[in-house]
């Protein structure tokens, strides 16, 4: 068995999938690719992740790298410290998912997610020793790296945040910040109370197998349920278990998701003068009723494929300021590196103090969400996607029908033989009518004998 990156680094089942001995390969071939003397690590709460971080802190020492260990802290978190000390880092994390899987995350020295080029070096020299064995010629004695506890990281990093909204403070503004009982769960409440927000942390009692459980950015229920409960609540936000994502909750109970974070964001960095090149960047997942909010204001907006990597791929490269994903994940590229659910929230809270109005007022006013349908069909050869002329010929027909008032959305699955299909359309009738005759098409060009369809979300 061999490691294969995703869209976000490694991930897998703890101690099936993702074992300490492949870990402590990938942490060898980290150290022999991406080099340095030293390594900063991170993880998150889960009760593998002490085990992890063992394994690649064993493979990057082995190959000679000091390793500064940082504990618990977000993904954004570990991004920071490699920005602020200028090292290649690593987080131990499975994000959003439940607490038996665990993932690692790889930066670059500067913070930034690795990229394609490198990610392929990486795991070629993973294949290779994972096939051949580590070197015949082993470091030893003073060769080998040390390891020390980096005990300023997370302090470090809230006055960071704090830095972030450039002086102005947060007083009278009553705050429920849900932890997801991960990675944010010792450092959120002093990012909010620092800026003077009277802050009610809830989930942030990790306990190894309690992460992400019914509760965070993937199950904002009990937010919802805590912000109408509590009287004069301006705001909820929803972490996931690395911190790298949120959602927010207005004092109605609403949910507000990445795609009116952002939407909400780039209209106020565009009415202060601050959106550069009056742009925003998103990924093909975003929703159509973003993008017809989006030129009602005069911004234009920048698709990428899906992952928060490619986002900011096309914020450097067209030297923009903001872009994110649905999900939650939102990079403001002049304050960070990778999307950073703290940050977000922080930037979220000010908007609404300069603006003293609801959360759920300005949201529905800065784009209206299209219903949203999405299948998985399963096929025998997601490749055969591209030539598949009928299907795409279907497409053309059914988008020609929706007009300018909804899309079709086609992907192939990045791992499994799956072909995703969405569909936005002004109903929710509309837009399932649409992903059928898709579906439909899609099943008899590249359909599997015996298999169908299943949800995506």
């Amino acid at each position: 068995m061999t490691l294969r990156f995703g869209t976000d680094g490694v991930r897998g089942l703890a101690n099936a999938e993702l074992t300490p001995e492949l870990v402590l390969a990938l942490g060898r071939a980290a150290a022999r690719f991406l080099g340095g003397g030293t390594f900063l690590v991170g993880r998150d709460t889960r009760l593998s992740g002490p085990m992890l971080q063992a394994a690649l802190t064993a493979g990057l020492t082995a190959e000679g790298c000091d390793v500064r260990d940082l504990g618990v802290l977000p993904t954004p978190a570990v991004a920071a410290r490699s920005v602020q000390l200028g090292l290649p880092a690593a987080m131990i994390s499975a994000s959003h998912n439940p607490y038996p899987d665990n993932g690692v995350k790889l930066f670059a020295s500067g913070g930034r997610k690795l990229s394609d080029e490198v990610e392929r070096g990486v795991q070629a020299e993973l294949d290779r020793l994972l096939t051949s064995g580590p070197a015949a010629e082993p470091k030893v004695g003073a060769e080998i790296g040390g390891m020390q506890a980096d005990a300023d990281a997370g302090e470090a990093y809230v006055a960071q945040l704090v830095q972030a909204l450039e002086g102005r403070r947060l007083d009278g503004m009553r705050i429920v910040v849900d932890c997801s009982h991960g990675a944010a769960s010792g450092v959120a409440g002093a990012a909010f109370r620092a800026v003077g927000a009277e802050v009610s942390v809830i989930h942030a009692a990790p306990n190894g197998t309690n992460i992400n459980h019914g509760c965070g950015s993937n199950h904002p229920e009990l937010l919802q349920e805590a912000v109408r409960g509590a009287d004069g609540t301006h705001l909820g936000l929803a972490l996931d278990g690395d911190a790298d994502r949120v959602v927010a909750v207005a004092p109605d109970g609403t949910v507000v998701d990445g795609d009116h974070i952002i939407a909400l964001c780039a209209v106020d960095l565009h009415e202060r003068g601050k959106l550069s090149g009056d742009a925003v960047v998103v990924t093909v997942m975003t929703n159509l009723g973003f993008r017809l909010g989006m030129a009602r204001r005069g911004i234009d907006v920048v698709e990428t494929k899906v992952g928060d990597r490619y986002v900011l791929e096309a914020l450097e490269d067209q030297h923009l300021s903001l872009g994110g994903e649905q999900s939650g994940h939102v990079i403001f590229r002049e304050l960070a590196t990778t999307g950073d659910g703290l940050l977000t929230g922080l930037l979220l809270a000010d908007l609404l103090h300069r603006s003293g109005r609801a959360l759920q007022d300005l949201a529905a006013e800065v784009m209206t969400r299209l219903p949203q349908v999405l299948r998985n069909v399963v096929v025998t050869d997601r490749a055969g996607l591209q030539d598949a002329a009928a299907v795409w010929a279907e497409v053309a027909a059914v988008e020609a029908e929706l007009g300018d008032s909804g899309r079709v959305l086609l992907r192939p699955s990045g791992t499994e033989n799956l072909v995703r299909v969405m569909a936005e359309a002004p109903t929710e009738a509309a837009a399932a009518r649409a992903v059928a005759r898709v579906e439909a098409a899609v099943e008899a060009a590249l359909g599997r004998s015996g298999q169908g369809s299943s949800p995506y979300t």
